[in-house]
């Protein structure tokens, strides 16, 4: 795989993905939809070891018990989220990237939370919970 690379809107925090990508998705849930100020954020899963910061260091957020966000702190561009213990992949923002268009997302997941108003037409798998085929 070609390495993709990514970044913030300022430019302070840059990162490289250099593994497979294991898969892409929108999510609805409301940690994402309040995280993001968006009705749905779109993310790509990788290896722990195929992602790797360069120019700057994330700011770190624990959105949950068990997880945390990783965002530019000084614009606030929303990066990465991964599980804090153990962690063997990182969700990636896919609008960071410098070439989003490269990692089209395969489906949907909570969409049990999916704000009523927003809908896409794709014809991608639909999931109310985190999919079971995931």
């Amino acid at each position: 795989m070609e390495a993709l690379d990514g970044g913030c809107l300022c430019g302070a925090v840059r990162y490289r993905i250099s593994a497979d990508i294991v898969d892409a998705g929108y999510c609805h849930c409301r940690l994402c939809q309040r995280s993001a100020g968006a009705p749905v954020l779109a993310w790509l899963t990788v290896p722990v070891a195929g992602f790797a910061y360069g120019a700057g260091r994330p700011a770190i957020f624990d959105s949950s018990p068990h997880s945390q966000r990783e965002f530019c702190g000084r614009c606030g561009t929303q990066l990465a989220f991964r599980r804090r213990a153990g962690a063997t992949t990182v969700d990636v923002t896919l609008a960071s990237l410098d070439a989003p268009e490269r990692v089209p997302p395969e489906y949907h997941i909570w969409r049990q939370s999916r704000i009523g108003w927003f809908e896409t037409a794709d014809g991608l798998p639909r999931h109310e919970d985190a999919g079971a085929d995931r």
